[in-house]
């Protein structure tokens, strides 16, 4: 881990994979309910942490906290997605993962996601959890228009398109569920730390 200044009262935390952004994203956001921390944003990122309005003195404390290792990923919220697994990138997916699209089906339910970051667009959240053999490349030219809803694949992510947007993500399915509403008290439901499970629509 190392901590860098991003600013005159930001810091930025650069972790060595995307498991201990994870571990530090959880270890602060408790140290910052406790009252240990002071800090107005905790944005965690691929493999940074980003801590801004911090007071004087937060980056020597820094140095001297350890996040246990895993334990953020079995203490969120849990968000159950339900998605016709109905992509038309659902075969090709298959086909990169030399498996029958039953079977890709299977992998997406089973595996448990969790959100690791957010981007691209407001309420677009990053999930991850599936081991690195199943990683899948963008699409060589991205869609002019994906709908609002799908489920979708890139690299060792998947994501939800929260509105309909240009994408370039390989399309799985899609889901009615409203990951982002700015009619809410708390307008994305997928923030960092949720734990996302794909399950099967009815």
């Amino acid at each position: 881990m190392k901590v860098r200044r991003a600013g005159a009262s930001a810091l930025l935390i650069e972790c060595a994979d995307a498991d201990r952004v994870e571990d530090w994203r959880a270890e602060l956001w408790r140290r910052r309910e406790s009252g240990e921390l002071r800090v107005v944003e905790i944005v965690p990122g691929a493999r940074t942490v980003l801590l801004d309005g911090v007071e004087p003195g937060t980056e020597e404390r820094l140095a001297g906290w350890e996040p246990p290792p895993g334990r953020a990923r079995a203490e969120g919220p849990l968000v159950e997605v339900p998605t016709t697994f109905d992509g038309e990138d659902l075969a090709d997916v298959a086909e990169i993962w030399q498996v029958s699209v039953e079977e890709a089906v299977k992998r997406l339910v089973d595996t448990p996601l969790t959100v690791a970051f957010c981007g691209f667009a407001p309420g677009f959240a990053y999930l991850r959890g599936f081991p690195d053999a199943w990683s899948v490349p963008r699409l060589a030219a991205p869609r002019p228009r994906v709908p609002a809803g799908s489920v979708a694949l890139a690299a060792g992510y998947a994501g939800i398109y929260p509105a309909a947007s240009p994408g370039g993500w390989r399309l799985v399915g899609h889901t009615s569920l409203k990951t982002f509403d700015v009619r809410r008290e708390h307008p994305a439901l997928l923030v960092p730390g949720t734990r996302v499970n794909l399950v099967p629509a009815q």
